[in-house]
């Protein structure tokens, strides 16, 4: 996803949730706090998955290198010296 798509989706829900808990509430206050809150949570669970697209791709990187490495190695104990 990309980081435009994800904040027009964190400030519409963000502002759906303010509009809830204004509704349930009766306090201004309170839902500026729980967009707030949810702005917080949003943006925790984009930071993790970032992370977790980072470390997945930097693992398909190393056991790329580790079969190049071993097909390499194979092909050299191959040739008769």
């Amino acid at each position: 996803m990309y980081f435009p798509q994800f904040l027009v989706g964190m400030f519409a829900t963000s502002f759906i949730i303010a509009i809830w808990a204004e509704l349930e509430t009766g306090s201004v206050w309170k839902a500026l706090g729980w967009a707030i809150l949810a702005m917080i949570i949003l943006q925790v669970g984009y930071v993790g998955l970032v992370v977790r697209l980072a470390l997945k791709r930097g693992s398909e990187d190393t056991e790329a290198d580790l079969v190049s490495a071993n097909s390499t190695a194979s092909v050299h104990r191959a040739r008769p010296g």
